[in-house]
């Protein structure tokens, strides 16, 4: 079966078809740059333009940067507040004309690399984190994703982990991979003491360049870059759009 998977970011919205049966994009994503400020029913253009990028009209899976609950956005740290509480199944769905699942975007990344990626065969108990705007988090076991939120961790006082180690604050703040691998490691540390996850797995765009970092993370678990690096939110929300279809 084929689905439009869109991934929503804090800086840009992108998207491509896949072939849910195997986890190939099927084009060259497109991606469209958005603003922490844009309202919802700017959002919904944008999703509404990927589509119509690719003559598409079957169904929509949307990784949102969130807590969802069944099609509503529970919360919108890194997007405009207008989204908190909205039915964003809905409003993505009268915008493209198109059937629209919602996921959490790091679940998506998650659904990914257990099915078709880095945790394919493992039903041990994995971590997946995606670094970008902010930090996403899901846990997985036995092939069931769970979303988690801890990205937003209390850390240094008081404010949430995200705000110290996303791939974002590295870029704003130009600190050096050993600096920024040093954050992130006593992060990753904690959260493995909390869960005992058997695999870590690290997505997002700056997994392209895990080398740099990997080697001053010191974690027990073993420490994977996402087969499908910053693509996975694309194949993860395609495979929840499938069930819309």
């Amino acid at each position: 079966m084929k689905a439009l998977g869109i991934d929503i970011g804090g800086s840009a919205m992108k998207g491509a078809p896949v072939d849910t049966r195997t986890g190939r994009l099927l084009a060259p994503p497109h991606r469209i740059p958005i603003h922490r400020g844009l309202p919802p029913k700017d959002g919904a253009k944008v999703v509404a333009a990927i589509a119509e990028h690719f003559s598409w009209s079957g169904p929509i899976g949307v990784g949102f940067p969130g807590a969802i609950e069944g099609g509503h956005i529970r919360t919108s740290a890194n997007l405009h507040s207008g989204f908190v509480d909205a039915d964003g199944a809905r409003l993505f769905g009268r915008a493209s004309g198109c059937p629209v699942a919602l996921i959490n975007d790091a679940a998506a990344a998650g659904r990914a690399e257990m099915k078709f990626g880095a945790g394919r065969g493992f039903n041990g108990k994995t971590l997946l984190l995606t670094l970008g705007t902010g930090v996403g988090t899901c846990l997985a076991q036995d092939g069931v994703v769970i979303p988690l939120e801890l990205g937003h961790f209390p850390w240094k006082n008081g404010e949430g982990a995200e705000k110290h180690v996303a791939s974002s604050v590295k870029d704003r703040d130009g600190l050096s991979w050993k600096v920024w691998g040093g954050r992130l490691n006593a992060y990753v540390l904690e959260l493995e003491r909390l869960l005992w996850p058997e695999r870590i797995i690290m997505g997002g765009g700056v997994s392209t360049e895990h080398a740099r970092f990997f080697r001053f993370i010191r974690c027990r678990a073993r420490l994977m870059p996402a087969r499908f690096r910053n693509e996975a939110g694309i194949v993860g929300a395609a495979l929840r759009g499938a069930q819309a279809g």
